[in-house]
């Protein structure tokens, strides 16, 4: 993963340059709609362990994954939607299977990391750059309970970890430099847009007499 790569774990912020037909384009914004958006006390909350594996469980992991493909992501945690539980889905790559993944503990982080700009559904309009592992391996159990031992490289690392931070009340933003979050948190309160390139911008225009 280059450190130019732009990454969004969760799907694109808006759907403006998509190429979407209107019932597509219908679906993914009544996914967004029923996400929780920053400012929300729930994603700074970390999630409770998943007790029950029942067909309760499996109706939110279908409705988790259906929501994931509306909004066109490739990973969505529970507490986005309110759901209070150590669950998240992800997606990374067309060819791969959607995964739910209950209860992960990220066990182990390589050493080595690469730096992406990150984008959240749950924070729209805002992208920010984001270190992390680049490996990592990860214990949790799937939707019967079953033991699961993912490793993970790249896109599909970056994913999950930002989907674990999610059950542990941390956002992007909480990871980000300390200029980039100053700014994120400015254009949310202003209702605007930000991203780095953005913001270099602003330091390199001339000055307006």
């Amino acid at each position: 993963m280059s450190d130019e790569e732009v990454v969004n774990p969760q799907g694109p912020a808006d759907d403006s340059r998509l190429d979407l037909d209107d019932e597509a384009r219908e679906r993914r914004r009544a996914a967004l709609a029923q996400m929780r958006t920053f400012g929300d006390p729930v994603l700074k909350s970390p999630a409770s362990p998943v007790t029950e594996f029942d067909g309760r469980l499996a109706e939110e992991v279908e409705r988790m994954v259906g929501l994931m493909h509306d909004a066109i992501g490739v990973g969505l945690a529970a507490t986005q939607l309110g759901i209070m539980r150590r669950l998240l889905v992800f997606q990374a790559g067309p060819d791969a299977p959607a995964t739910p993944l209950i209860n992960p503990e990220i066990e182990w982080r390589s050493d080595e990391e690469a730096t992406a700009e990150e984008g959240c559904l749950s924070i729209p309009g805002v992208v920010v750059d984001v270190d992390r592992p680049l490996h990592v391996r990860v214990r949790g159990v799937d939707a019967s309970g079953e033991a699961l031992l993912i490793e993970a490289s790249g896109l599909e690392a970056r994913v999950i970890q930002h989907e674990v931070d999610h059950l542990d009340g941390v956002l992007m933003i909480d990871r980000t430099t300390r200029e980039q979050r100053k700014g994120a948190l400015r254009a949310l309160r202003e209702g605007t847009t930000y991203s780095p390139e953005h913001e270099q911008e602003a330091e390199t225009a001339p000055a307006e007499a």
